[in-house]
């Protein structure tokens, strides 16, 4: 069966992998990216939407003419260091923007939903190696606004029945 997927962020490192991987296993695939951190070339040219997370006219639209039924969300900012001098920017984009993208998927009838989440939630961990039992201390702004999401999503699939996954993984 064919997945009709939106990856946003797909022009980045870890999406644009997800991207091929998902094309090579015959699905169609839109990537949505701003293009802040995405590079145009890592994607196939006519699979690229360039757009910000925070036009939700736009991603409308992107929902409806691509009948997008799975979204893999990797649009986020990844700066560590940054989130702790731009805590505003971080707050922003990662749970505010994911916040109303969150809501436009509800609205829409999309109920599969993969995150890209990070193992900062976990701060420096009170063991090793982590498992699912670790608890998540974050310890920098980018590992609190990922955690922020981690829980909304929780909340979005007891209330909303929204599938998700979320994707903790170390520097790539």
């Amino acid at each position: 069966m064919t997945a009709h997927v939106l990856v946003t962020g797909g022009a980045g490192y870890i999406g644009s992998h997800a991207v091929r991987h998902f094309l090579d296993r015959g699905h169609d695939v839109w990537v949505y990216d701003s293009l802040i951190f995405g590079h145009r070339e890592a994607v196939p040219a006519n699979r690229l939407i360039v757009a910000d997370l925070n036009e939700t006219q736009r991603l409308d639209q992107v929902f409806l003419e691509k009948r997008v039924d799975a979204v893999v969300h990797f649009a986020a900012f990844t700066y560590v260091g940054e989130s702790v001098t731009n805590p505003a920017k971080y707050w922003q984009n990662n749970v505010v923007n994911t916040l109303q993208f969150l809501d436009l998927l509800r609205r829409q009838g999309i109920d599969k939903f993969v995150f890209s989440s990070t193992a900062a939630t976990f701060g420096v961990p009170s063991q090793m190696p982590i498992t699912e039992e670790t608890p998540q201390q974050p310890i920098n702004p980018y590992g609190r606004t990922k955690l922020v999401v981690e829980g909304a999503l929780h909340d979005f699939a007891r209330a909303y029945g929204l599938g998700y996954a979320a994707l903790r993984y170390f520097n790539a």
